[in-house]
């Protein structure tokens, strides 16, 4: 497990920037230590344990980028059309069939072994072959066109994929075409997910007029498992302090992160502050954000404890701007900042200075060709629908109080965020 002191994040005072959070949380987390072999075929979203370099140059030998004809550099056409004899015939897979003659070409088709001495190739779209079956080459074009140098994707030896990539499918392709058939990669993080409250019950189970279903464990056990996590759903905690106590230091015991949603605010049954603190230490961040102000970090047994507002968008955002950096940090993988997108807002917006907020936007094109983020059109945290009709959310930085429409605002699309 990921061990840490118990004093380790005891920085508190003030309301906290997001940025001055999320880095004084990932700085302090240890990256697991355990590595595991994979097949190529299970590494998709796991993290390298250790730099890759080529084993061998891509491509490994020099060969056409096109369907053409190949030639000596010394022989192209300068002012005029010119006909060559055509010597040979080189298919994809196939060897070469040796040096090519001066004066002449050779028919070769694309990823074949360009031909001895051959440097430039033809695309067959732009000759054409005289009545006599030779091939007319016009002038004009440039030594070494459309042809692939070995190694100039990667040369051999070259650092392909550093340590602590995240591997994705274009990942996956080059050490495929490295000939690699196992990789070694962090293990995955095993992380216990609670919802906590008398007022949820789980999906399925009884409810009384003045509960609700618990969807905040669902979403959460959703959006780490993209993140490549070992998940254990854990269930719902009650509003009483010595169980919940209980309950989270039994899993610290078992996971490199306990993430719970719910009891974090300061309301008298608001019991997870307390509990937290008798079985380790915890500080209450007062993070300047909204939606998701309450939030809660901490560290029970030297596993790190995160938890979330109860109100599920607050849930969502927080989970994103936190929880997604930190589960990055513990995994061992290279921090990748979320670009915002430049769009027009077509909405007018009033905010305090230094609170970050996040608008749930849709996005339409206006008549001229640009995106514009249009507002849903009621607030509060707690509405599911206003994150499954809206494309993403339109960050407002700590430093804006107002936005009118046509101003550009940063957006950032739901299928970046994970």
């Amino acid at each position: 497990m990921a061990q840490l002191s118990d004093d380790c994040f005891a920085f508190g005072g003030p309301m906290m920037s997001v940025d001055d959070a999320v880095a004084t949380i990932a700085a302090r987390v240890n990256a697991v230590a355990e590595c595991e072999s994979v097949d190529l075929a299970d590494a998709d979203g796991r993290v390298l344990a250790s730099d890759v370099r080529a084993p061998m140059a891509l491509p490994p030998f020099t060969n056409s980028a096109v369907d053409g004809y190949a030639v000596r550099s010394a022989d192209l056409p300068r002012d005029k059309e010119r006909a060559f004899s055509v010597s040979g015939r080189i298919q994809a897979g196939s060897p070469s069939p040796g040096a090519i003659a001066a004066d002449h070409a050779i028919r070769i088709f694309t990823g074949a072994p360009m031909p001895e001495g051959a440097d430039t190739v033809f695309m067959q779209e732009d000759v054409r072959i005289d009545g006599t079956g030779n091939v007319v080459l016009p002038p004009g074009l440039k030594a070494g066109a459309n042809v692939r140098p070995a190694g100039e994707d990667i040369p051999q030896g070259h650092l392909a994929l550093p340590a602590g990539r995240q591997l994705r499918p274009q990942d996956i392709a080059l050490l495929a075409a490295l000939g690699m058939t196992r990789i070694e990669v962090k293990r995955r993080l095993r992380i216990a997910v609670f919802s906590t409250g008398n007022e949820v019950v789980s999906p399925g189970e009884p409810r009384s007029p003045v509960q609700l279903f618990d969807s905040n464990r669902f979403m959460l056990t959703a959006m780490l498992k993209r993140l490549g996590c070992e998940v254990s759903d854990l269930g719902i905690l009650r509003d009483d302090r010595a169980s919940l106590a209980s309950a989270l230091q039994d899993a610290a015991a078992r996971h490199d992160l306990i993430l719970t949603s719910g009891g974090v605010s300061t309301g008298e049954e608001d019991h997870v502050k307390a509990a937290v603190e008798s079985v380790g230490t915890l500080v209450l961040w007062r993070m300047a954000i909204k939606p998701g102000r309450p939030v809660a970090m901490g560290i029970i047994g030297g596993t790190p404890f995160i938890g979330l507002p109860g109100n599920p968008v607050a849930s969502f955002v927080t989970f994103t701007y936190v929880v997604r950096p930190v589960v990055m940090a513990l995994a061992g993988a290279v921090q990748r900042r979320l670009a915002l997108t430049p769009v027009c807002a077509g909405f007018s917006y009033k905010k305090k200075a230094g609170r970050r907020e996040y608008v749930r936007a849709s996005l339409r094109s206006t008549g001229n060709g640009t995106l514009e983020a249009v507002k849903f059109p009621r607030e509060g945290a707690g509405l599911l629908s206003s994150l499954v009709d809206t494309d993403g959310l339109v960050e407002l930085g700590e430093e804006i109080v107002k936005v009118e429409p046509g101003q550009t605002v940063g957006f950032l699309d739901y299928t970046a965020l994970l």
